[in-house]
């Protein structure tokens, strides 16, 4: 249903790969919460944002990208809504992709130099990917990113080259802590004698 006077326009921002053989259908279920939360009955219905300068949600059918850049009134039971749709579009990503997500407080006013209160204003990051690995890869990248680009004010680029090992070390750190984790409860392969690898498939580039 459409929320009126709702405390907060949240934003989303965002490209999500899809793998080539997704169709329509499986975005529109993927993206159900959102769609229902935006008080849509289908994609179609919901995908305009609230501001017409936003393309909202689209799919780019060539390239096999969902884009979204949509604004939709709501209020912190939308986190919910997005960690929900999150877990749908791990089943249709092909890589991992980061989501922003931007709380806007509609109920504060700037202008109001009589009020004490501040601004309700939140922001949070999501993380969507086929495997845990490629979650934990676009993570890494983008804390690499944030890492550097404060650290070069100091620093000269080329002498990072710890700083980003040591991120490299702690992903890794917890990459083996997750798919060790993934095999607690698991019977023994074979019947003795058996190789007990962690599998779970590669790990993220770059965590060596």
């Amino acid at each position: 249903m459409t929320r009126y006077n709702a405390p907060f326009e949240i934003h989303v921002h965002g490209d999500v790969p899809l793998r080539e053989d997704v169709a329509y259908g499986q975005i529109q279920d993927a993206l159900k919460p959102l769609w229902q939360y935006a008080g849509g009955r289908s994609l179609a219905a919901a995908a305009e944002s609230s501001y017409e300068d936003e393309p909202g949600i689209r799919f780019d059918a060539e390239a096999h990208v969902l884009q979204m850049c949509w604004t939709v009134p709501g209020d912190e039971d939308f986190r919910q809504v997005i960690e929900e749709a999150c877990m749908g579009l791990n089943d249709i990503a092909s890589a991992g992709a980061p989501l922003e997500v931007s709380f806007y407080d509609t109920e504060f006013d700037e202008e109001d130099e009589s009020s004490e209160e501040e601004a309700r204003d939140d922001f949070m990051m999501c993380f969507v990917g086929p495997t845990p690995a490629a979650i934990m890869q676009v993570q890494r990248d983008l804390l690499v990113q944030d890492v550097v680009h404060i650290m070069e004010r100091h620093f000269d680029a080329a002498e990072l080259g710890d700083v980003v090992g040591s991120i490299d070390k702690l992903f890794t750190q917890r990459f083996d802590a997750l798919v060790n984790s993934m095999q607690l409860g698991r019977p023994p392969r074979g019947h003795g004698g058996g190789s007990s690898g962690h599998g779970g498939g590669r790990k993220p580039r770059h965590l060596h």
